[in-house]
């Protein structure tokens, strides 16, 4: 999670985050490639497995880190409910298009910000109301229940984007006492120890193309993250979270052109109102200066 602090480079942070968006849409794209070759629990446990690889820089910082039990058990608790948040994610991408995927993820920070209301006792002023209202249309545009059929798929987009929610809240009161970075690790160990029971459950030996799509797959999000921080350090989140509209265009495009998906324009504009509504509460913040408030960012942080 992060807070809204006085910053200058706004083009920096920008082209950070267009950075950032094209690596998650690429991750996205390889675990779209992997289709029915691999389960999706055993794919997502690979996933994170490789990518404890990327944590050896923060291993020092971790060891030096004291936890306490309430730390822990925080930590673990996260670990667990963000490694349902990966399967049902890596689930979904096996039964919608990716632009679908992409939009409905769109939704994480409008649950982040009721559940901070809820739980964290964040006030949630009329104008934060409104702007979720409007994202819920826009979930309504893309699903237009009554009008097609809602597959299992959306259902577990939907879980996904509420898992997620639910994991970054508990890493926001982490880090209020702990260094990001060592939240952030401590969530890749964790959910790959969670994940291993359900992998070992559908277990079959991966090919080596799997195993190299996979190892791209956490390439890609590692520097995704690391393109995210640097945007966040540059800029504020209002004004690097229009450029993740972008997303979504390069989602819809490769879709099109690589999976032969059809374009279908009431998910990008489904898409386009969750944006804009998440782009406004972001932006009301910054106006505000309420910088103890939570921000939303739509980075796909998985």
């Amino acid at each position: 999670m992060s807070t809204l602090t006085a910053q200058h480079r706004p083009v920096a942070g920008m082209l950070w985050m267009f950075s950032a968006g094209m690596s998650f849409v690429v991750m996205t794209a390889l675990v779209k490639s992997l289709g029915s070759s691999m389960d999706p629990t055993q794919a997502a446990f690979l996933r994170f497995a490789f990518g404890l690889i990327f944590l050896l820089p923060a291993l020092r910082l971790m060891l030096k880190t004291h936890l306490t039990r309430n730390h822990i058990v925080l930590l673990g608790t996260r670990g667990v409910v963000h490694a349902f948040a990966v399967m049902l994610w890596f689930f979904s991408m096996t039964q919608i298009p990716l632009a679908e995927v992409t939009a409905m993820n769109y939704m994480t920070p409008v649950y982040v910000t009721l559940g901070a209301a809820l739980f964290l006792g964040e006030k949630l002023a009329i104008r934060r109301i409104a702007a979720i209202g409007v994202a819920l249309v826009g979930v309504l545009i893309i699903l237009r229940p009554g009008f097609r059929e809602i597959s299992l798929g959306h259902i577990t987009m939907l879980g996904t984007a509420l898992t997620l929610g639910g994991s970054y809240l508990i890493a926001k009161v982490l880090v209020r006492d702990l260094p990001p970075s060592v939240v952030v690790a401590h969530m890749s160990i964790w959910v790959t120890i969670a994940l291993i029971p359900f992998a070992i459950a559908v277990w079959t030996t991966p090919s080596l193309r799997d195993l190299g799509v996979l190892f791209l797959v956490a390439s890609f999000a590692t520097a995704g993250h690391y393109f995210m921080t640097i945007a966040l350090k540059a800029a504020p989140v209002a004004v690097t979270q229009p450029v993740t509209f972008l997303q979504l265009i390069w989602a819809t495009l490769l879709g099109a052109l690589v999976f032969n998906e059809s374009i279908d324009i009431w998910v990008v504009a489904g898409g386009t109102v969750i944006l804009l509504a998440v782009s406004f509460i972001a932006w009301r913040e910054a106006v505000l200066n309420r910088s103890s408030l939570t921000t939303p960012s739509i980075a796909p942080k998985l």
